[in-house]
């Protein structure tokens, strides 16, 4: 472990050079990972004296006991390699985002000869197109719910060559027009393909006055029953739009964060905006940091939330000004595979979205702390009831289940701070 000579040897001999540094304790245990444009200047001025550090930043710096540094070519690689460590390591004072999953897309193969959608929850730069993401996994099930309905697409996995000597229960129903037993060109169904994707891509206006023309001819051609599906299809369209549709003014592609505190906590809302619709969100809470700016929160939001296989969108909307915002775009756009722009917009459609995601962080930072208020009753009074000296913390909690008396197996539920700890959850093979 490094001495305070040490220390103070690293710090005299700091690279001026874009990078990486570690801050650990007595321990080694990393307590903080930052990046920096020049790291000479930034890691010095976490020591210096009549600093105006934070509550926080002062905890940080008495407990720093070793530093390291790694050296990169660009501030951009920096910012790659913290995110990345940060991912890995989960330093103590790094805020992080207490969330692992990957998020479901949808994938559309438009190079095929017969595309069909599927569930993803990794992007892939393959040609095909992908919508999302979306969260909750309620919205997904929603949209493809109305896919279904109003897009006769096909849906099995089987191979569409046209040969297939009958077709399923989904062409009786007019779900599909079963392209499998060439009862449909290849054309038609990719004008069906265009039609959904002007769906999801919320090109709506588009996709209505199409609709409307086919429905128009076919009553011409009297065709009544091809005139009332593309009816219905136009019903279910509009009703599906009307709910989702948060802005007229615009069909960009865009997340949107909001911030929203309440005492020592902080909740972190971003909304996706895919077309002016709105196709889910993702909410993040953390119960004390109070010391975390809002600068901190929503770049440490922003790197590792797109640290994982998600696509950013074109637009991504923030509530306050980045300094290494350059940066940010540059590394979003090189993920993307094109142009993305962070924004914090004061006025205006774009501010006004801000203050929705803002208010839906209210709402939620108000809920996350009623419900630990709700644990914290159910914690005194689990204490009461089973006679404990002390509150408990943790339960774990162990069913043990066979077939026929062999292939044992034990499973394993954690309740901790008086909610279920999901993360946490096992499954053992028992010897």
């Amino acid at each position: 472990m490094a001495t305070s000579a040490d220390l103070q040897s690293k710090l005299d001999h700091l690279p001026d050079q874009p990078g990486v540094y570690l801050f650990r304790d007595e321990q080694r245990e990393l307590l903080y990972i930052g990046k920096a444009a020049v790291l000479s200047n930034r890691v010095r001025s976490y020591f210096q004296k009549g600093s105006d550090h934070s509550p926080k930043s002062t905890v940080l710096v008495s407990q720093i006991a070793d530093l390291e540094t790694i050296v990169t070519r660009s501030e951009l690689e920096a910012l790659i390699l913290e995110s990345n460590l940060i991912k890995q390591h989960r330093p103590r004072f790094n805020v992080v985002l207490r969330d692992d999953k990957q998020y479901p897309y949808l994938r559309l193969p438009i190079k095929e000869d017969f595309p069909r959608l599927s569930i993803v929850r990794r992007v892939q730069k393959d040609g095909a197109l992908y919508y999302g993401p979306y969260t909750p996994a309620g919205a997904l099930r929603e949209t493809l719910k109305v896919i279904k309905k109003a897009f006769p697409l096909a849906t099995c996995t089987i191979d569409i060559d046209g040969k297939a000597e009958r077709a399923c229960i989904e062409f009786e129903i007019k779900r599909c027009m079963a392209p499998c037993t060439g009862n449909q060109s290849k054309e038609d169904y990719h004008h069906i393909v265009a039609q959904v994707r002007q769906f999801l891509e919320g090109r709506d206006r588009e996709l209505l006055d199409d609709l409307r023309t086919q429905m128009e001819r076919a009553a011409e051609h009297e065709e009544f029953e091809e005139a009332a599906r593309l009816r219905d299809r136009l019903f279910n369209i509009e009703r599906t739009l009307e709910k989702q549709r948060i802005t007229q003014t615009t069909t960009t592609d865009q997340d949107v964060i909001g911030l929203a505190r309440q005492g020592a906590a902080v909740d972190l809302q971003i909304l996706f905006v895919r077309g002016g619709l709105l196709i889910g969100r993702k909410d993040f809470f953390w119960p004390h940091s109070a010391d975390a700016g809002d600068e901190e929160l929503v770049r440490s939001a922003i790197e590792q939330f797109y640290n994982k296989d998600g696509q950013p969108p074109k637009e991504l909307l923030i509530p306050t000004d980045l300094d290494d915002v350059t940066v940010i775009e540059e590394w979003l756009s090189g993920k993307r595979g094109n142009a993305v722009r962070v924004v914090a917009p004061e006025r205006g459609v774009k501010h006004q979205l801000l203050l929705l995601a803002e208010e839906n962080a209210g709402a939620a930072v108000a809920n996350h702390l009623r419900d630990e208020e709700i644990g914290r009753q159910a914690v005194e009074e689990l204490k009461r009831l089973v006679r404990l000296n002390i509150v408990p913390r943790r339960i774990e909690g162990f069913d043990i289940s066979n077939t026929m008396g062999n292939q044992s197996v034990a499973s394993m539920v954690v309740w901790e701070d008086g909610q279920m700890k999901k993360a946490d959850y096992r499954r053992f093979k028992i010897q």
